[in-house]
């Protein structure tokens, strides 16, 4: 038994180090969401949710009280300047047209008859067979009917644009928004009906806090980000800032004009990031708080792809005032470096890895030539 027991552990021996001679595989590179720390430049300390709206929007109504009767337009329609929209029954219009030009052909028929009679006292004063005063009582008869003339022809006017109010025309191109009428139903003048976003000039509206209200300014420039396309920002300005918050959220409406190269680019009703700085602070980079990690000591630190080597170090950071979903990095991070987004945690120093971009795509090594 003791040389069978000597023999098994000279054959286990034998086989261990036929093993160690062998290589271990390395292990493969890690893919890592990362994100250029360049292209968050200008990313301002604070991001508001905001929403696309046209620089002119009109609520379109009748100038007159009635009953709709077709409606010729739906949410989503197209328009150009003249189309017709909707209608009203225009038959009391018409009955108050008509009879406002038959007060207006009896006012003229009174003046043509007080013109008559004012020409032949004239000249029956001139042959002194008639008084002065009976010229005069012709005379003032004569612009009282002129002016009653007048006044029947302005009723006239007044109510054939009456007539024509039934009649709901788009006053510039764009497109319809909104509906809030139905046809058969009675509305007063002025209800709206429709909601017409003009074309043209975009903005953004958004709220500003009121514990910061005073460090923005009409006139600023920010930086505008749909969600849609995260990858590129328009440049911006602060527009108009509300006098008064509203009383529930207790936040100003302030509203972000974009440039005329956005006003294709961007659809009604999409949601935004709008970054603002305040006045006097320089704009910094910033990171997602996903990228963010925290040592023992309290420290932060982010992780950075060196494009050249292929693998990920632990750079240390200090960071500005923590937003909804960003920080800004107000030091130790150089631009163009590739941030871990996400999944840091997960890597150790010198770890090989690919980076990618949000569409899953692998970002090309640099060229060590470049560096």
């Amino acid at each position: 038994m003791h040389r069978k027991a000597i023999a098994a552990i000279l054959w286990a021996a034998l086989l261990l180090a036929g093993c160690g001679g062998e290589t271990v595989p390395a292990a493969p590179a890690r893919p890592v969401l990362v994100e250029p720390a360049g292209a968050r430049a200008g990313a301002a300390a604070m991001a508001l949710a905001g929403e696309v709206r046209a620089r002119e929007e009109s609520a379109l109504s009748f100038r007159v009280g009635g009953k709709l009767v077709r409606r010729h337009v739906d949410v989503g329609a197209r328009v150009r300047r003249g189309d017709l929209l909707a209608e009203l029954d225009p038959g009391d219009q018409r009955l108050q047209a008509q009879s406002a030009g038959a007060q207006a052909a009896a006012a003229e028929a009174e003046l043509e008859r007080a013109r008559a009679d004012h020409e032949r006292y004239r000249r029956l004063a001139a042959e002194q067979l008639v008084s002065r005063s009976a010229l005069d009582a012709q005379t003032t008869a004569l612009r009282a009917a002129q002016e009653q003339a007048r006044a029947a022809r302005a009723q006239l006017e007044v109510a054939r644009n009456q007539a024509g109010y039934t009649e709901l025309r788009a006053p510039a191109d764009g497109v319809i928004t909104d509906r809030q009428a139905e046809a058969g139903q009675v509305l007063a003048a002025g209800q709206t009906v429709y909601t017409l976003a003009a074309d043209g000039a975009r903005e953004v509206l958004i709220a500003l806090p009121e514990s910061r209200l005073g460090a923005f300014r009409v006139g600023q420039d920010v930086a505008v980000e749909l969600w849609s396309a995260p990858e590129r920002r328009w440049p911006g300005r602060i527009r108009e800032i509300s006098p008064a918050a509203d009383p529930s959220a207790r936040t100003y409406a302030a509203r972000v004009a974009l440039g005329d190269a956005a006003a294709g680019a961007v659809a009604l009703g999409q949601s935004a990031r709008v970054y603002l700085a305040a006045d006097g602070e320089a704009p910094v980079a910033s990171v997602p708080l996903t990228a963010v990690q925290r040592g023992e000591d309290g420290s932060t630190a982010v992780w950075v792809v060196d494009r050249r080597t292929g693998t990920a170090g632990r750079v240390p950071v200090e960071l500005g005032e923590f937003g909804a979903e960003r920080v800004p990095v107000l030091a130790g991070l150089a631009p163009g470096a590739l941030v871990v987004a996400a999944g840091a945690h997960l890597l150790r120093e010198g770890q090989a890895v690919v980076p990618v971009d949000r569409d899953n795509r692998p970002l090309a090594p640099a060229d060590p030539e470049s560096e």
